[in-house]
């Protein structure tokens, strides 16, 4: 059974042949397994930073928006192919589950980028209170800057899909979801027939090239935001190394780990969503090109990678930080320590301030 080359221009957009129901239920096995690895791994950060008393841990705060943000993302797609299996035919619930996984991963961009700005910042703190012996910026004000861009990064993807779940709902633009498939993730073709343009037929081809630009634009900018801060902190850490007059063994493998950690964000960023960023490009650019072979192939490559950013995500900001898995230790030993312990630490720890970024990234 062919499904790769063939020829959709005379069928309804709104019905797959069944060829495409193939690829939807490979699709839908492949969603709901790296949903479910992706709910364990989200679920896993979560649990334990609950386990450990760590929720009220500033330095944890970042980590642990991110992992309910990929846990409730998670769950959106898991709900979606629970949807495809039990041939839901409400077509208004599919269309709206897509905008909620949307404003989900978007929120989702934003706290990834949160995160990677904590850590540059932290540096930074640090950085200044070496020179100049004061913070780089004003506790007060500090205070509500940690308060407020956690606020504004569920606010905004909010701020950007209301319009598209009003104007979609008030032109019936799921009266066209006539197949459960199109429950699954969120690039599953056109939302419209083709056939024919009205009114309505129109408002729809802008809601979805409206989705497709923001989720681009987002995208676009979280992914160069990453890789400046990361380039930055690692300016920021040769100068706080270099302030001290000397560059020691530990300097040079806190530079290296440093260095990695530039590579692995943005790559593990890119990694999760490059496959639906071709496919929403294409979907802008060359719709017809995603009929095809290539459709196919960048279509399951999301489901493997799109909804397995739960389960990346815990791995790579989460499980592989020994700052994270010590926070626990930590904090049980200043409850047991004595006060000449405790000195001694504080002593130990300004020896190694410069090189203290492993505690970050």
């Amino acid at each position: 059974m062919d499904y790769f080359g063939q020829n959709n221009s005379q069928i309804n957009t709104t019905t797959p042949t069944d060829n495409w129901t193939a690829v939807y239920s490979t699709v839908r096995c492949i969603q709901m397994t790296m949903a479910m690895l992706s709910i364990v791994g989200a679920g896993s950060i979560i649990g334990y930073a609950i386990y450990k008393k760590l929720v009220r841990k500033p330095e944890v705060l970042p980590l642990l928006l991110l992992s309910l943000t990929d846990l409730l993302l998670a769950l959106s797609w898991m709900v979606g192919g629970l949807l495809f299996t039990q041939n839901c035919d409400s077509y208004n619930i599919c269309y709206n589950l897509h905008i909620v996984e949307q404003t989900l991963y978007m929120a989702s961009f934003f706290y990834t980028l949160h995160y990677v700005w904590v850590l540059y910042a932290g540096l930074s703190r640090k950085y200044h209170r070496r020179l100049y012996g004061l913070p780089a910026e004003n506790p007060a004000r500090a205070r509500s800057c940690r308060c407020l861009t956690p606020v504004l990064s569920c606010l905004l993807p909010l701020m950007l899909t209301v319009p598209v779940f009003v104007a979609g709902n008030v032109f019936h633009c799921y009266t066209n979801f006539t197949q459960p498939y199109r429950c699954l993730l969120m690039h599953t073709g056109a939302v419209y027939l083709t056939s024919y343009m009205t009114t309505e037929v129109t408002a729809c081809v802008v809601i979805q090239n409206y989705c497709m630009a923001i989720f681009l634009a987002t995208f676009l900018f979280t992914f160069i935001a990453i890789t400046t801060l990361m380039c930055k902190a690692r300016s920021l850490y040769k100068r706080v190394v270099t302030s001290q007059g000397f560059f020691g063994d530990h300097h040079w493998a806190t530079l290296r780990l440093l260095e990695r950690r530039m590579l692995l964000y943005p790559s593990a960023f890119f990694f999760c969503w490059g496959p639906a960023i071709l496919l929403a490009t294409m979907m802008l650019v060359k719709p017809d090109i995603i009929e095809g072979r290539m459709g196919v192939v960048l279509y399951i490559l999301q489901a493997f990678t799109s909804a397995s950013q739960g389960l990346l995500n815990c791995l790579v900001y989460g499980w592989t930080q020994q700052h994270f898995r010590s926070l626990s230790s930590s904090s049980r030993d200043a409850n047991t320590q004595t006060p000449l312990l405790r000195s001694q630490k504080r002593n130990y720890a300004a020896l190694r301030s410069a090189a203290s970024l492993t505690n970050f990234v």
